[in-house]
């Protein structure tokens, strides 16, 4: 098992912020965690990667504590942030070396510029980067170590068609090659193309767990998106 959360909650003060979430995560499976804004999902990501302190039965990646066995764990997870920030004045070459002195084994970064089209933008300034080409860093950061774990939050924001799809295909064939991913997103034809399964929070609680099927059926909806308004409590705002 990549990654096992059982019962994890965090509280903020007198404020529970999750509660008793438990989900796991096998070799090669994808589960979008899922809610409004405020619903707990960033809360549970920094929990399970020991960012931020939480309370739970089990916790685990590849068997071992993000807490207690940090340095060890991270060698082999990655992780791509909404908001990445970088040096000023950084290319991305210089960007990619720094990252690389972290971990004892990485992956060819010719062939992950190649693969994300970046290899043309290797002695340009990250600031001068589009958006979408920043992004695309940020994924092939987290991919540096040749992670068996990623966390994706909030993946394709703001990006084109064409910079989302090309995501999407590279990382669907990491996932044939046994990437285990936890993705946070508001886009429902992302979360339906990417996840295998799907976690819906409502103010840090677990409102669905299980597949997109399932998730449709199981509130009488006609799709993904109008289930995911009904278990989070959106569904008020659909025109």
């Amino acid at each position: 098992m990549v990654l096992h959360v059982e019962n994890l909650s965090v509280t903020y003060g007198s404020k529970k912020v999750v509660n008793n979430v438990s989900f796991h995560l096998r070799s090669g499976e994808v589960i979008g965690i899922l809610g409004a804004n405020g619903a707990g999902k960033s809360s549970l990501i920094e929990a399970i990667l020991g960012i931020n302190p939480s309370n739970a039965e089990t916790l685990t990646i590849l068997g071992k504590s993000p807490v207690l066995q940090r340095k060890e764990v991270f060698q082999k997870v990655g992780v791509q942030f909404q908001q990445t920030n970088f040096q000023d004045k950084i290319t991305v070459k210089e960007a990619i070396e720094q990252f690389n002195s972290l971990y004892k084994q990485t992956m060819n970064i010719s062939t992950l510029l190649h693969v994300f089209e970046l290899q043309d933008k290797e002695y340009q300034l990250v600031s001068s980067l589009s958006g979408g080409e920043r992004q695309r860093l940020a994924v092939v950061l987290a991919l540096l170590p040749n992670p068996e774990l990623v966390f994706l939050d909030e993946l394709t924001t703001g990006l084109d068609t064409r910079a989302r799809h090309l995501l999407w295909k590279q990382l669907i064939q990491l996932k044939s090659n046994g990437l285990a991913i936890v993705l946070t997103s508001h886009y429902m034809d992302e979360v339906e193309t990417l996840c295998d399964r799907i976690i819906i929070l409502k103010k840090g609680t677990v409102m669905f767990d299980g597949t997109i099927t399932e998730a449709i059926q199981t509130s009488n909806k006609d799709s993904l998106e109008d289930a995911y308004l009904y278990y989070s409590g959106e569904e008020d705002v659909r025109l």
